[in-house]
């Protein structure tokens, strides 16, 4: 350790510790009455919403929950998930967001895992509760939540609904002050192979991502900026990595907020227009699902600002949303990464270019957000060049990673192996600092010693006037090791006019402008009505991969 000098502070002084509590203390601070808003249910202030998380802790705490207790949490993205996000863990109990879209064996196995005490469930998702509850052994008290109040029929035994317990219990709750590196929330990974993986992150940990994403997105000046007068609705499911951690930063900015509960065309497309929403996130499923809707042509997008994430941006897309005005650009992260890693970046030249040029732009991964230290490795460990060509795996040092994997400590050292988290996505970074995911590790086609990016393959395809929607992976192949396979779903007026071969006619001008190996062409361009997702909503090439032969014949 260098020589530096160590503070010693007078022992009077107060040890300020970083907690959640404080990212809601500033938006009351600044815009008490800027509003929350969820659906066409419920609307009220950040007063109210201070007022209602001290009810939720008090209720919590008639429950029987103390510091380091887990409470569970299965809700479509509401007023109520808000509430808790700050209640839960400003009590110096641990937040557990659970996938509610996990197979049910997965959904009891991640409940189980997380030992959650008591649980807060929408009445959507009794069905499958119920059918789990009796091994959920842990539990000790449900409450229900219920747009209408209602209570339906149910062997729980519910303590009572959200509503009716909530206007009961104290308008005050004294939250404490206590060690910032406590763990406030837990979620579940839904990994490739085995069962899913706990991640868990510190008050500390969610307070410094909320500065560093705050100062990435609102301070400097380029597009899509997030202000204090914005109007924010996520798009990304709560349960999901704490919707990107944007909430957080939402509140800590006092700007409205929007939350839109299940997420359904029509109600997504009015909350769009009539709550005037500027600033959302979400995957690429989500935002070809709006930019495809006809009502996306009759209404004005030009003030929503849209940040992708989870997935690469397709250029088509891009290009699709950028035509209808929406201000679109990417993020990366993960859910070990809590998880906002990169923000893509447009210089004041890019700026002034066109929809073509900006493209590109818009569909890098973007230039690390401050406080993240990442890298670019080969097999090694070595860096690998800035050139913007040669590939490495990512790996990263931040503030608010997860520390390892709950009850894991095997893949914990694996995630965390020589000092560094290492992300299993291959990139590359060019001179200006950009870095470029060209895939998963385990996405990668590599064929004849050839490696192929997916991802590439798929943004070429997704440029041509009939595709919606495109999906790439590899097939085992005697001769080649691995060759590629295209799903493609085509938009409804060229369903039954577009063949497999125009697509590669037209891949094949990509080739002979030097942009695509003759190589990256799939082998098969197959047709279909739809493509497989994952619970969050990304492309599963897991299930393509398994169920793609069959489609071959």
């Amino acid at each position: 350790m260098l020589g530096t000098r160590i503070i010693r502070g007078t022992p009077e002084a107060y040890q300020f510790q970083l907690l959640i509590k404080h990212l809601l203390n500033a938006g009351l601070r600044y815009e008490p009455q800027r509003e929350i808003v969820y659906r066409n249910i419920i609307r009220y202030n950040y007063r109210t919403l201070e007022e209602r998380i001290n009810r939720l802790a008090s209720l919590l705490g008639n429950l029987g929950v103390k510091p380091a207790d887990t409470v569970a949490v299965l809700d479509w993205d509401s007023h109520r998930y808000l509430e808790a996000y700050f209640a839960i863990p400003m009590m110096g109990a641990i937040l557990h967001t659970v996938n509610v879209r996990l197979p049910q064996s997965q959904l009891l196995y991640t409940m189980r895992h997380a030992d959650d005490k008591v649980v807060l469930v929408n009445s959507d998702f009794l069905p499958v509760l119920e059918n789990v509850a009796d091994q959920l052994t842990s539990v000790e008290r449900y409450v229900l939540l219920s747009d209408n109040g209602k209570k339906p029929e149910s062997k729980i035994n519910f303590a009572g609904e959200y509503e009716e317990l909530l206007g009961r219990s104290d308008t005050h709750y004294d939250f404490p002050d206590f060690d910032e590196n406590s763990i406030a929330t837990v979620f579940y990974t839904t990994g490739t192979t085995g069962e899913p993986k706990g991640v868990y992150f510190s008050h500390r940990q969610l307070v410094l991502h909320t500065l560093a994403i705050t100062a990435s997105v609102g301070a400097y000046q380029t597009q899509g900026r997030f202000r204090s007068d914005d109007v924010y609705m996520p798009l990304t499911p709560m349960f999901h990595v704490h919707a990107w951690g944007i909430p957080y930063m939402a509140t800590l900015l006092g700007v409205k907020q929007v939350y839109p509960g299940k997420y359904e065309p029509e109600m997504l497309m009015r909350l769009l227009v009539g709550e005037k929403v500027t600033i959302s996130h979400c995957v690429p499923t989500i935002l070809h699902m709006i930019v495809s809707s006809p009502a996306a042509k009759s209404v004005d997008l030009s003030k929503w600002k849209v940040i992708i994430g989870g997935s690469a941006l397709p250029k088509g897309l891009a290009e699709a949303a950028l035509k209808l005005g929406i201000d679109v650009y990417s993020g990366y992260g993960m859910s070990e990464t809590c998880p906002v890693l990169t923000i893509t970046y447009l210089t004041e030249g890019a700026l002034k270019q066109g929809i073509s040029t900006q493209v590109n732009y818009r569909t890098k991964t973007g230039i690390p957000v401050p406080l993240v230290d990442l890298r670019i490795v080969d097999e090694k460990g070595n860096d690998v060049p800035h050139d913007g060509k040669s590939v490495g795996e990512i790996v990263v040092r931040t503030p608010w990673l997860t520390q390892g994997y709950l009850k894991d400590d095997e893949t914990s050292k694996q995630l965390w192996r020589g000092g560094w988290l290492h992300t299993g996505d291959m990139a590359s970074m060019d001179l200006e600092g950009y870095v470029q995911i060209t895939d998963r590790l385990k996405d990668m086609i590599k064929t004849g010693g050839e490696w192929i990016s997916s991802l590439e393959v798929e943004s070429i395809l997704s440029q041509h006037q009939a595709v919606s929607e495109v999906a790439v992976v590899g097939l085992a192949n005697e001769k080649w090791g691995e060759r590629p396979y295209a799903l493609v779903v085509l938009k409804p007026d060229f369903v039954g006019k577009v063949t497999e071969d125009a697509l590669k006619t037209f891949m094949q001008t990509f080739v002979n402008q030097g942009a695509l190996n003759s190589w990256s062409i799939p082998d098969r361009i197959t047709f279909t009505e739809s493509i497989p997702k994952t619970s969050v909503g990304k492309i599963d090439k897991k299930k393509i991969r398994l169920d793609l032969p069959a489609k071959l014949g």
